[in-house]
């Protein structure tokens, strides 16, 4: 078992997902109001360690490595790096907390529903809304981690990247919460079912 975990913990897929957890404390360190060589530089960073999902998630694939600790910690990373940058802009006063905090709350709810119904073998698939607003969230901190204004080559318009990453995290706010509207939906059916189906035995 120990020998198992340790192969776990070294193989190629999960050093790149622990890599991209390593690469946190970068991000945050350059983040700056006022520096745009700073906000740059944390922006390169963020998107290596956002691109490294796709990575970790290829080498598994292709070497045959998917493993228990992967799917821990896979998920994990993803919530850790967007976690972590939204609540060291709300210091910064980039983003309202009130926000960050209903975010947090969306994911805590139906992470603990899917544990949930885990304990009881019942499987609920990932939405597309769900879907949808990772992709929302990942776009919108990269616009916010940009921050400044900066002019469109050709078009003589200057775009502010500040406030375009927090419409997108409002919109992915948005879709956050009619995706889990969707899922506890789902979970109360599935429930139900479950339950029906053992009383009629």
């Amino acid at each position: 078992m120990a020998s198992s975990l340790r192969s776990q913990f070294t193989n190629a897929p999960n050093l790149v997902t622990m890599g991209r957890v390593l690469l946190v404390p970068g991000v945050l360190y350059f983040i700056d109001n006022f520096s745009p060589m700073r906000s740059f530089i944390a922006l390169l960073l963020y998107l290596v360690a956002a691109g490294g999902d796709f990575v970790d998630g290829y080498l598994a694939r292709t070497r045959g490595q998917v493993s228990m600790l992967g799917k821990f910690l896979d998920p994990l990373a993803d919530k850790l790096i967007v976690t972590a940058i939204l609540v060291f802009m709300v210091m910064l006063g980039r983003i309202h907390a009130w926000l960050v905090v209903v975010l947090i709350a969306r994911d805590l709810t139906i992470n603990g529903l899917r544990g949930i119904a885990a304990a009881e073998g019942m499987v609920i698939a990932a939405s597309d809304g769900g879907k949808i607003k990772t992709a929302l969230q990942l776009v919108a901190i990269g616009m916010l981690l940009i921050h400044f204004r900066y002019p469109v080559l050709g078009l003589g318009i200057s775009v502010d990247y500040h406030a375009v990453g927090l419409i997108i995290l409002y919109l992915s706010a948005a879709v956050s919460i009619f995706s889990a509207v969707e899922y506890i939906r789902a979970f109360a059916r599935t429930v139900g079912a479950a339950s029906r189906l053992q009383s009629d035995a």
